[in-house]
This record gives structure tokens, C-alpha cells and sequence, in this order.
């Protein structure tokens, strides 16, 4: 049985089975007559619609569950949630506030958990991200990707997605946003060397895809007049879409601020590819399912 909490929980061949699964015609009914519990801490609008469609997708029902429903760590601990669920369900899914959660009940359920986003990793987004890159281009070895903004859950799935598929990457933050070291090592680990910088203009020019997410995520609104300081110089731009190559693509995981992260202009122009990302999350979670299940 394997669980799936980051993107460096498979091996690089096996990030390839999954992205192949991903883009399957007709994927492998692995959930015919079985349940998936969909666990959702935090609320959601994409990760909640893919994940319920890609069960229906593998023949499954999903069950969508909101947090106060199981009262994670409050009502009940991580661990009897997850052995609970398992009672029912060929698989869950969590959406959480602290990483920590999911490890805790990855340690003792005896169904594959899987992460739909906490604190540390957007795991299922970074599949997405390379589904979409190389809807773009065909493959993803060779590209360079340039992300701006918080070095957060987000930027780390990403990273180490992209090395392990074979990309640069480089990652344009504010010095106190930056990634820590210490993922920069796991990066490192994965297979790539990534740059970092605090110049916008020193990650995108050349680049093949521009990437960047919302300065204040979920959880972090009491930092937002902060943190909207710290980067109001790191706004992706026409000016900055410019300096990258001229068939490059833009890319956002949503929700998006247009005029802050990113200019309207960018968001909806010709070179943004966000719907067609967002729709891949359906089948990026899909291929994942699928895969864990047929480890089982």
C-alpha cells in the first residue's frame, strides 16, 4: 500500500506511470462498488469538484466530508478519523491546515491516505502543472519554469515536480519568502538545481512557463497588508511576460487577485492557460488514484 503526501513520495518512473494514467481514455475502474472519503479541513471549490469527479470517473462514490464533521485533533484524533474512514472507504483524501495531520493518519490507516493539500505540499497542483506543460509543449525535459511569489506549499510541489520531469527552475521571492534551505536540499535531492533570486526579471527572462500563486494563502490573512508590501514589486506583468520566450505560458493554481500577483492582462491573455490547468487537476487526481490503487 502506498500513501502520497508529496510529489517526492514516488520515484521519478513512477511520477511518469501516474501522468500517463492521467491522460488514460478510459482509466482502470479501480473503484467499482467501493467508496473514497474526501476529507476537507479547509475549504474548497477545484480540489473538491476534481477529486469528486475523478472518483466518479474510476467507477467509485465519492464522500465528501467537511472538517467539524470529524472534528480532526478536536472531536477525534487524526488516527481514529483515518481508521474509521477506512472502515468504509478504498481510499482518503485530506485537505488540511497542518501537514502533520496527514502524516499522523498515513501512520496507521490501512487504506492509502493521500494529500489534497496542507501546509507543506499541494502535491496534486504540481501533477496538474505538468499535465499542462506538456499539453503546451509536448514534453516537460528541457523547459525552464519560472515561479514568482512565496516560497509555500505551492512553490515546493512545484520544484520538486519539475526536476524530477526534467526542468530548470528557477524561483523569484522576496528574501524573507523565500524557500528555506532545507527544501532547497530536497530539491537538490530530487535532481535539479534550482536558482533563486529576488529579481522577477532574473527568473522569467527565457523561461517557458511563468508560474505564480496568490501573495496571502488561506490561513495567513492577518500577514496580508505585510506581505502585500513585501512583494508588491513581484507582480507578473505584460512587462514581465516579455522578458520570457515568446511561446511561453502563464500559469496560476487559483484562486487568482488580478493587480496583485498577477495583471488582468496576463491572467486572461493569450498566453494563460489557468482553465486549462484547472481542468487538469481532474485528471492529474485521477491518475494518482488510480496508480495508489493498483499498488494496493
Amino acid at each position: 500500500m502506498r500513501n502520497f503526501l508529496e510529489i517526492d513520495d514516488l520515484h521519478n518512473d513512477e511520477l511518469t506511470q501516474v501522468v500517463s494514467l492521467a491522460v488514460e481514455p478510459n482509466p482502470p475502474q479501480v473503484l467499482i462498488h467501493k467508496g473514497a472519503a474526501l476529507v476537507f479541513e479547509k475549504p474548497s471549490a477545484r480540489t473538491r469538484n476534481s477529486t469528486e469527479m475523478a472518483v466518479l470517473q474510476l467507477g467509485g462514490h465519492p464522500v465528501a466530508i467537511r472538517g467539524e464533521e470529524v472534528g480532526l485533533g478536536t472531536r477525534e484524533t487524526p488516527e481514529d478519523v483515518a481508521r474509521t474512514l477506512g472502515c468504509y472507504h478504498a481510499l482518503i483524501g485530506a485537505r488540511v491546515f497542518d501537514h502533520a495531520t496527514l502524516e499522523r493518519m498515513a501512520a496507521v490507516a490501512w487504506v492509502p491516505v493521500v494529500n489534497l493539500l496542507s501546509d507543506q505540499a499541494h502535491p496534486l497542483q504540481a501533477l496538474a502543472d505538468l499535465l499542462t506543460i506538456r499539453d503546451e509543449f509536448g514534453t516537460t525535459a528541457g523547459r525552464t519554469i519560472a515561479y514568482v511569489g512565496d516560497g509555500n506549499n505551492v512553490c515546493r510541489s512545484l520544484a520538486l515536480a519539475s526536476v524530477m520531469a526534467g526542468m530548470e527552475v528557477r524561483i523569484a521571492s522576496p528574501a524573507d519568502y523565500t524557500l528555506p534551505d532545507h527544501d532547497v536540499d530536497r530539491i537538490r535531492a530530487a535532481g535539479g538545481e534550482p536558482v533563486l533570486t529576488d529579481r522577477i526579471a532574473d527568473a522569467v527572462e527565457g523561461a517557458d512557463v511563468v508560474y505564480t500563486d496568490v501573495w496571502t494563502s488561506m490561513g495567513q490573512e492577518l500577514e496580508a497588508a505585510d506581505r502585500r508590501r513585501a512583494f508588491e514589486s513581484f507582480c507578473v506583468d505584460d512587462e514581465a511576460m516579455a522578458l520570457a520566450q515568446p511561446e511561453a505560458i502563464f500559469l496560476h493554481c487559483l484562486p487568482a487577485h488580478r493587480g496583485e500577483e498577477a495583471s488582468g492582462s496576463v491572467i486572461d491573455g493569450p498566453q494563460s492557460r489557468i482553465w486549462r490547468q484547472a481542468e487538469n487537476r481532474m485528471h492529474a487526481v485521477r491518475g494518482l488514484f488510480a496508480w495508489v490503487l493498483l499498488q494496493a
